[in-house]
């Protein structure tokens, strides 16, 4: 997609070996079969091409944000966001045709510890387990009924081409999106200044800033892998932005929910994100973020 986008607006990139896409295979592509939480995080989707892109040996990163953490690597700048694709998550089964329709009992395969709490609160007698693996493999093991149904986010579907898996859709009210789903970044070193040519041209400025938002409410909570949290900001009606957060107990008991107004700008963005993420804060409480986890 970033090649394509990059040879529209740049002729001279169409010519051949003007672009070569380096495949880099991280860690947390390697693990599979661990809670990311266990083996270290969301850093586990970007170090090793951070590490590419540091020593030079690319020249852009092509991230999906949600595996970027708050923090980037020195010397290193996140100036490009692709327009967003749908940010909802899907629900897969081959049995039943929503959440609501799953028996007492029945077991949801999620890697997603946002997922689980938001299935937990709605529905508390629904059993979930850990599922990690790509949705290639996600959906097979479906298939063999090692579980009722998984919920994939639809973005990273629509890319794939693989739509005609999902049995439903759920809407923002039943399940609040992942910080920075379905938006890919893209990554160059701060001194290279025709990477930053190249980038600027392809940035889509409404998911920059919305994106910008929902990683400062993040930063805020300090969230880890072992955190619940959840966040979207869109533009609204009026051109404003509308801002929605929740943070969680991994077992769904607890959650706590807010929400935020402003302008559509770089500067409201990160004080929204902020401001919502100090509230919720404060509201959990210092102990809801010291949670063991040993069981999930």
């Amino acid at each position: 997609m970033t090649r394509s986008k990059l040879q529209a607006a740049f002729p001279d990139l169409k010519e051949e070996g003007a672009l070569e896409i380096c495949i880099i295979k991280t860690t947390g592509d390697k693990i599979t079969n661990q809670p990311l939480a266990d083996i270290g995080g969301k850093g586990l989707f970007t170090k090793e091409i951070d590490d590419a892109l540091l020593e030079g040996r690319i020249d852009i990163a092509v991230h999906s944000m949600k595996d970027v953490p708050t923090y980037l690597p020195p010397k290193t700048i996140l100036p490009c966001n692709l327009p967003r694709e749908d940010v909802r998550d899907a629900f897969i089964s081959p049995t039943a045709k929503s959440l609501a329709d799953l028996p007492e009992g029945a077991v949801i395969g999620s890697a997603s510890l946002r997922r689980q709490a938001q299935i937990l609160h709605r529905y508390p007698h629904l059993k979930l387990v850990n599922f990690r693996g790509n949705v290639q493999s996600r959906i097979r093991k479906l298939n063999e009924g090692v579980v009722s149904a998984t919920l994939l986010a639809l973005a990273g579907l629509k890319r794939l081409d693989m739509t005609d898996k999902v049995t439903s859709v759920l809407s923002i009210e039943e399940m609040l999106p992942a910080v920075a789903q379905g938006a890919i970044g893209i990554a160059c070193r701060e001194d290279d200044s025709a990477s930053q040519k190249y980038l600027a041209a392809l940035n889509h400025e409404d998911t920059r800033i919305a994106v910008v938002c929902e990683r400062a409410f993040l930063t805020a909570l300090d969230g880890s892998c072992r955190t619940p949290i959840a966040g979207m900001a869109v533009r609204n009606e009026s051109g404003g932005m509308t801002f929605k957060g929740l943070v969680a107990s991994p077992d769904g008991k607890l959650l706590y929910e807010t929400s935020r107004e402003g302008a559509f700008t770089e500067e409201d963005a990160l004080a929204i994100g902020k401001d919502a993420g100090d509230q919720l804060k404060k509201q959990a409480g210092q102990e809801f973020f010291t949670w063991s986890h040993s069981s999930w």
